[in-house]
């Protein structure tokens, strides 16, 4: 599911701000951006994050500004400053322009400027951005919350409109066995005008076309996992999974009546079963 969460706290001479995006994703998968110098925080971040997700592609941008460091915190790679301003000059050279480019021009360019943290610092950093973490992750689990919902009524829509589908196909199924029968009794009565007609061969015949066609057992397994599937999307713990398996095996059942299916309106019904099936697979997806 997709969700958004910010926020920003101070600890330690430490200004930490963080950001939290999700967007649709099977698993869950995770990516950190971060000044290499804190990379340190990324099995931690991703840990606490796999507490409150289990399904999305998570992004997260975090930020730590120094507000106040010790003498000699900052590290200048001025061999690195060289190189950028050698590359500079040759491209003003061969480009025919002015070079003025300034020490703080240099000072911009990645890793010129790096602070020095010593292992020690580790757990400092940590208890500055954890409760920073807390709180941005609070946000978007809540924003993912509200559109959890929005996709429980969307499902429970489309769950409606299968199961009148199928009260359809259950009300209808017995009328063609019987318009089967009228069918084959004129058929028979056609071919046999002057032979005796056998009232047995014709129940014979309807008995099989009607075992051929019986679906009910396909509908009360297809009302099951439409049961089924109601009592998780109220469940507390994440279900996506199970769902996932849910619609697969609603999805059999339908193609089963669909194949039994030997009358166009039946046939029409099943292929808008599928359909509202599909949607719900394709939701299904977004569901932690």
């Amino acid at each position: 599911m997709t969700g958004y969460g910010r926020a920003e706290g101070s600890h330690s001479g430490m200004d930490v701000t963080m950001e939290i995006k999700s967007v649709n994703h099977r698993y869950f998968e995770f990516s950190a951006r971060m000044p290499r110098i804190y990379s340190f925080l990324e099995d931690k971040i991703k840990a606490f994050l796999q507490g409150s997700i289990s399904r999305g592609k998570v992004d997260v941008y975090l930020n730590i500004d120094i507000v106040e460091s010790e003498s000699g915190a900052v590290k200048v790679n001025a061999s690195l400053a060289k190189d950028y301003f050698d590359a500079l000059e040759r491209i003003a050279r061969e480009c025919g322009v002015a070079n003025n480019v300034t020490a703080h021009d240099l000072a911009r360019y990645p890793d010129v400027l790096s602070l020095r943290r010593e292992i020690e610092d580790e757990q400092a950093v940590w208890q500055a951005v954890e409760p920073v973490l807390r709180e941005a992750c609070e946000s978007l689990v809540d924003m993912r919350l509200t559109e959890g919902e929005r996709l429980k009524k969307d499902i429970d829509d489309r769950m409606r409109t299968i199961l009148a589908h199928v009260d359809y196909v259950e009300e209808r199924s017995p009328q063609t066995v019987l318009e089967y029968r009228a069918k084959l009794e004129e058929r028979m009565r056609e071919l046999l005008e002057n032979v005796q007609f056998d009232e047995q061969r014709l129940l014979a015949e309807t008995a099989i076309f009607a075992d051929k066609i019986a679906v009910s057992e396909e509908t009360v397994r297809l009302r099951s996992h439409i049961g089924q599937m109601r009592t998780m999307l109220e469940a507390e713990e994440p279900v996506g999974r199970k769902l996932d398996f849910l619609v697969q095996e609603m999805n059999r059942e339908a193609n089963t009546i669909g194949s039994k299916a030997q009358d166009a309106e039946l046939a029409g019904r099943v292929v808008d079963i599928k359909s509202e099936i599909e949607k719900i697979r394709e939701q299904v997806q977004n569901i932690e």
